[in-house]
């Protein structure tokens, strides 16, 4: 696999991780994910994704979520990693606008043909 190959690949996964979030579908998420995969965020870490994910989308505080992937290795044939920004934006309970921008680190793994998310960590900037 080139080097282009993988970083499109990745990008791909950002995207759609992108267009899942945004939509507000923790299946779609959860879906990005290797089996056993893992979430990390400041709170510790999370393997049911699904679930994770649903009570965010519920609560709409974040409207709007946007992702870049800026960097990325080829650890072998079979395992990459990558890091980049996030930022979220919505309101809060009081109706505030409110500005989340963030670094996110990723361990992917391939699945038959397929490149999956096995941890991916999210940490605000700060």
């Amino acid at each position: 696999m080139t080097d282009e190959s993988l970083k499109q690949q990745l990008e791909q996964i950002t995207s759609a991780y992108v267009g899942s979030f945004n939509k507000r579908d923790s299946a779609g998420i959860a879906a990005l994910f290797a089996k056993g995969g893992v979430h990390i965020d400041p709170m510790g870490p999370r393997k049911d994704i699904e679930q994770f994910y649903q009570p965010i989308f519920e609560a709409g505080i974040i409207d709007h979520y946007e992702a870049s992937l800026d960097e990325y290795w080829s650890l072998d044939a079979a395992v990459a990693t990558a890091v980049g920004q996030h930022r979220m934006t919505g309101k809060d309970h009081s109706g505030a606008p409110i500005e989340r921008l963030g670094r996110w680190t990723a361990t992917y793994v391939r699945e038959g043909d397929k490149w999956k998310v096995q941890m991916l960590t999210a940490l605000p900037r700060g």
